[in-house]
């Protein structure tokens, strides 16, 4: 089967959608099928562009079997919400030739797009109608409710507009999939057909992010003991995450509790500011994006792991940390609105606190910090779970048999698949938890 996909984020950036990108592209060349993408030069979480990757635009070269096609694209230096809407609308207008041409010349079998950015989306629909091919949308995160919600954006004429090109987007594709199952229910609230929608989550690899000593050479390196705690928080730092609230409760614990450190590690536009804030306080450590073959280390030097978030930002976004942190066996204190896709994810496998309260922030990490039986509780929760329903090699491949139309037999054959019928049904994450 011939595969194009059309996204933003692609290897070498390491978090975030990229990674999720050049995974499933890599798996499914694995499965045997032919995989090309046309994607954007790395410029994330730090937004700047390499200078090696600034005079390769519209080259082809071969990244583990598959052929990435990048083209120019605008990166602003300090991402305001006017900025990110120019930064992708130069991607929709740059990447389209490349769509068009390997649409053309190709003839793909599938055709995915992924969102963000939803404004390049649009044309891959619209090409693959015109060619022949089937066009599947995977929303990584609703980027038009979540630059209203979060205040980057605030025209209510402007939001109404957006609204509106989103949905006839969505409508517009064969299929389409999201990490959730509370962000499937919001495709449905904004008109798709529950026919046409299907729940693919990310993923983690097991057996590379797995059970570790506490004792790393993280600790060694910041000359932390077997009796201090830590509070990890690793990925990016902008707007959305509220990272703040974590500085706001290790400044309140610091002079009653100073064996409780936190680790920041993790590029993004409010590092700097984040920084700031917890200048001169010695329980708070910030680390860089840390390489592949470090990561494992990183998650088991937490005693347990920090997902803060602010109250507008449910449901747009699963963390995609979630699947690393319980693949860890460490335990995780997430700040979710309970009845929301995040706080259903960790209640037994760590502590749900309300978003944006660093007083109950503070208060949770005292909990866990002296309760090493709960710690090792959540965290063997958390590992079951990962096995059970984040492995990357059982989702990819569920997909990659949806993708080619074959999972009607295997929707008809397990009565715990609730999905729909037609060619390309299969409810991927309920297929994970039966295998």
């Amino acid at each position: 089967m011939r595969i194009l996909l059309v996204g933003i984020n692609y290897a070498p950036d390491l978090i975030g959608v990229a990674k999720y990108n050049a995974e499933l592209c890599e798996s499914l060349v694995a499965e045997g099928h032919e995989v090309r993408v046309i994607t954007a030069p790395p410029y994330y979480p730090a937004w700047k562009i390499p200078p090696a990757f600034k005079s390769s635009y519209f080259r082809s070269v071969a990244i583990e079997g598959v052929r990435v096609t990048r083209t120019p694209i605008y990166v602003p230096g300090h991402p305001t919400g006017a900025k990110r809407l120019v930064h992708h609308a130069s991607f929709a207008l740059t990447s389209a030739p490349s769509v068009l041409l390997d649409a053309l010349s190709w003839r793909p079998d599938v055709m995915i797009a992924v969102a963000p950015s939803l404004m390049s989306a649009a044309f891959v629909s619209f090409v693959a109608r015109r060619v022949g091919a089937k066009s599947w949308l995977h929303v990584q995160d609703f980027e038009v409710d979540a630059a209203f919600d979060l205040g980057l954006l605030r025209n209510p004429s402007l939001r109404k507009w957006m609204l509106r090109a989103e949905t006839g987007i969505l409508k517009s594709f064969d299929r389409v999939s999201t990490i959730s199952r509370a962000m499937v229910e919001r495709l449905r609230i904004k008109g798709l057909d529950p026919d046409r929608t299907i729940e693919v989550r990310n993923w983690i690899d097991t057996n590379t992010i797995c059970p570790g000593s506490r004792m790393t050479k993280y600790r060694r390196d910041l000359m932390l003991d077997q009796m201090d705690i830590v509070a990890l928080y690793s990925g990016t730092m902008s707007n959305k995450q509220g990272l703040e609230f974590v500085i706001e409760a290790a400044i309140a614990l610091e002079a009653s509790h100073p064996h409780i450190h936190f680790i920041l590690a993790g590029e993004g536009p409010h590092k700097a500011k984040l920084e700031q804030l917890a200048s001169g306080h010695r329980n708070i450590h910030f680390l860089g994006l840390q390489p592949v073959d470090s990561f494992n280390q990183l998650m088991a030097t937490a005693d347990f792991h920090l997902i803060p978030q602010k109250a507008e930002a449910a449901d747009l976004v699963l963390p995609s940390k979630l699947g690393a942190i319980f693949a860890s066996a460490r335990p995780v204190i997430a700040m979710a609105e309970e009845g929301t896709g995040l706080a259903a994810e960790v209640t037994d496998a760590g502590l749900v606190i309300p978003p944006g309260d660093a007083v109950a922030l503070a208060l949770a990490i005292c909990q866990l910090s002296e309760a090493p039986a709960l710690r090792e509780h959540y965290g063997e929760e958390g590992r079951r779970r990962a096995l059970d329903r984040w492995d990357r090699g059982a989702i990819v491949h569920r997909w990659s048999e949806a993708m080619a139309g074959q999972g009607n037999a295997t929707a008809q054959k397990d009565p715990h698949i609730e999905g729909a019928a037609g060619e390309f049904a299969l409810p991927v994450e309920d297929a994970v938890r039966s295998s």
